[in-house]
């Protein structure tokens, strides 16, 4: 029996507006050119515009200190002495580093109170008044004036910070302001007073406050940025009993 013959394939038929598309893009090519299709995705090694936009410097103007020379010798006086006597010192040896504070500046009451482990930039930039108490792990940033008032209380871990730097200007200078902590205040653990800021008479700054703006007398603020969220009120002290 004869095997039956197979179909003759017949060449598929041209679609004449693709092709005629094609060999017109085709033959548009300059010479040694790549067809579109065939090109290589693009290699962000060979590019390197991005990396170096990155690279380079974001301020035309280099961060340079701007104290003298006198100052930061006597800072330097002063870490030395504060990390061997003061920092080492027992914890009830307050009248000890009254006198290191003073030795350096300071304007400390007889009866103010500076934990060992307190840090102070400059102590002649610091002001404290009697019964006041910088507690322990404060760190004092006075750049510019610091000053605690008569019974305020500034505790564990709280950060006055005396200065900032100007982001709007290329070279960043400090912007120094002053920190008052008027009398009666309290400033609890672990919150930060920025430069320029009053804490006024009797006011509370709650547990990791950060203070960027004044408080007004007997106001409690809590809260990033702090908010006013009551006021305080003290009680009237219980009366003595008379004499028999």
């Amino acid at each position: 029996m004869a095997a039956a013959a197979s179909p003759s394939r017949q060449p598929a038929a041209k679609n004449p507006v693709t092709d005629s598309s094609m060999s017109r893009s085709e033959t548009s090519l300059p010479p040694g050119s790549i067809p579109p299709a065939a090109a290589s995705p693009r290699d962000p090694v060979a590019e390197p515009a991005g990396a170096a936009a990155e690279q380079r410097p974001f301020y035309s103007h280099p961060l340079r200190s701007e104290f003298p020379l006198s100052n930061k010798l006597a800072r330097l006086g002063w870490g030395v002495v504060a990390a061997v006597l003061f920092r080492l010192s027992p914890v009830p040896c307050f009248g000890w580093r009254r006198a290191l504070l003073r030795a350096f500046g300071g304007r400390i009451a007889p009866t103010a109170l500076v934990y060992p482990s307190a840090r102070i930039w400059a102590p002649w930039n610091l002001t404290m008044e009697a019964g006041s108490a910088l507690g322990p792990e404060v760190h004092c940033y006075d750049v510019g004036p610091v000053h605690i008032g008569v019974d305020a209380t500034i505790s564990l871990r709280t950060f006055l910070c005396g200065a900032s730097h100007d982001i709007s200007h290329p070279a960043r200078p400090l912007v120094i302001g002053a920190i008052h902590v008027k009398r009666g205040a309290y400033v609890f653990a672990e919150s930060f007073i920025g430069s320029g800021v009053t804490v006024g008479e009797g006011a509370v700054v709650s547990a990791r406050a950060v203070v960027v703006r004044d408080v007004a007398d007997y106001d409690v603020v809590s809260g990033n940025p702090a908010r006013v969220v009551g006021r305080r009120r003290l009680s009237a002290p219980e009366s003595e009993p008379a004499a028999g």
